[in-house]
């Protein structure tokens, strides 16, 4: 089987100095922040630029009298424990060393308030600090659809919330989650602890396009548009209409589900409507990125793996993320096969040659590798250049799949 290269011309809006950007945005908040501790939230996987981004933020609230300290909020993420959350900030590169601040990490929390699906709660270092600076991305969700997603609001009310508020948001019905998402944000912010917002907007490279700092009382009414902004970056797959997708890795390094469900049009939650595009008639996952740690929340949103991406596969990590979520498909073991090799020839066999894609993973599409049909499709798109020279489908001794996608 021959495949040919194709680079999508994706939105590139890298910021210049983020560290300056960081220290402009809080200064035109026009406020000075709590004389004692303030919080900084950590936690989200695969923000560029975040080491310098949070040390940028706690050398502004250290200039301006405060004390800043990194706590993880992650929800129930890294088996919902102290040392796994502070172990994974820290393999983002968000260590004391580099950022100069203390890590303070618990899963102890204090309640704020109550909604129909349960109660509200905040960590315990957020809620006894004389402030918080909620730091995340603004980026489409893989649940749900609604004015606010993924970003500020959730950060707040999943993430700061730890296992307890996750529950809480999970337990409510898909459908009503970006009603509840609101609900419950507006409760944190009420509380008082809010100092401020800083909010990332990634480009179609995932680099670092846009900073927003926002006061408390501000963020669930900006935080639509910039939704709505980064809805320009976000880089998506070039045809609707796919056979076979085969996902090099997948990972929460890349996506909260393993695989953005806004990139694969498959969200694998029950009881609740599908997005529309594209349309892929099978799906195969080919490893689990190591930066995930084991967790292959999402890997039930694939056909196919390999018998290397189920060893890898850490089961309490990955049954304490699903589980906390309730969509229990996500994390079902699809059909496993010894390798990179049978996966290709299986799939060969079942569905044929045409309409293959190769990607990375879902967060990287700048390079992607496609059958001969869609690189004829694809000489027309506007987005896409194609290299008319094909290459072949080869694979290792240990039959891994020999494909470039750097460069």
């Amino acid at each position: 089987m021959q495949v040919h290269r194709v680079h999508q011309h994706l939105v590139s809006n890298p910021l210049a100095d983020v560290e300056a950007e960081v220290h402009r945005q809080l200064d035109a908040l026009g406020a000075i922040p709590p004389q004692g501790d303030v919080a900084i939230t950590a936690g989200s996987r695969g923000i560029d630029n975040i080491t310098a981004i949070t040390r940028a933020a706690g050398d502004w609230l250290r200039r301006h009298g405060a004390t800043p300290f990194l706590t993880p909020c992650m929800g129930s993420h890294n088996q919902a424990t102290a040392e796994g959350q502070r172990a994974m900030i820290e393999s983002l590169g968000l260590t004391e060393e580099a950022t100069g601040m203390e890590i303070r990490s618990s899963m102890d929390v204090v309640r704020i308030g109550d909604v129909a699906t349960g109660e509200i709660w905040m960590d315990r270092h957020c809620f006894e600090a004389d402030g918080v600076l909620v730091l995340n991305r603004i980026k489409l969700h893989t649940c749900f659809s609604g004015p606010v997603q993924s970003g500020l609001t959730k950060m707040m009310v999943v993430g700061m919330g730890k296992i307890k508020s996750a529950e809480t948001f999970h337990s409510a019905p898909t459908p009503v989650m970006k009603d509840m998402l609101l609900e419950m944000g507006a409760c944190v912010i009420e509380s008082g602890k809010i100092f401020a917002g800083l909010a990332l907007l990634e480009d179609g490279f995932d680099r670092t396009a846009e900073l927003h700092a926002i006061r408390p009382g501000d963020i669930l009414g900006q935080e639509p548009s910039l939704l709505e902004r980064y809805r320009s970056y976000f880089p998506a797959l070039p045809v609707d209409d796919i056979n076979v997708l085969v996902v090099n890795e997948i990972g929460k390094t890349f996506s909260g589900t393993g695989m953005d469900t806004n990139v694969i049009g498959y969200r694998g939650v029950n009881g609740y409507e599908d997005l529309a595009r594209p349309r892929i008639t099978a799906i195969a996952a080919l490893a689990l990125s190591q930066a995930t740690q084991g967790n292959a929340i999402g890997v039930g949103l694939a056909d196919f793996i390999t018998r290397r991406l189920r060893d890898s596969i850490d089961e309490e990590k990955t049954f304490t993320n699903v589980f906390t979520t309730g969509d229990m498909r996500r994390m079902a073991i699809p059909c496993t096969l010894r390798d990179e090799q049978e996966v290709v020839s299986r799939m060969r066999e079942r569905y044929g040659e045409q309409g293959w894609i190769f990607i990375p993973n879902t967060l990287h599409l700048e390079t992607l590798y496609v059958s001969a049909d869609l690189a004829t499709t694809l000489t027309e798109h506007p987005r896409c250049e194609v290299n008319q020279d094909p290459v072949a489908l080869s694979f290792d001794a240990e039959g891994r799949l020999e494909l470039g996608f750097k460069g």
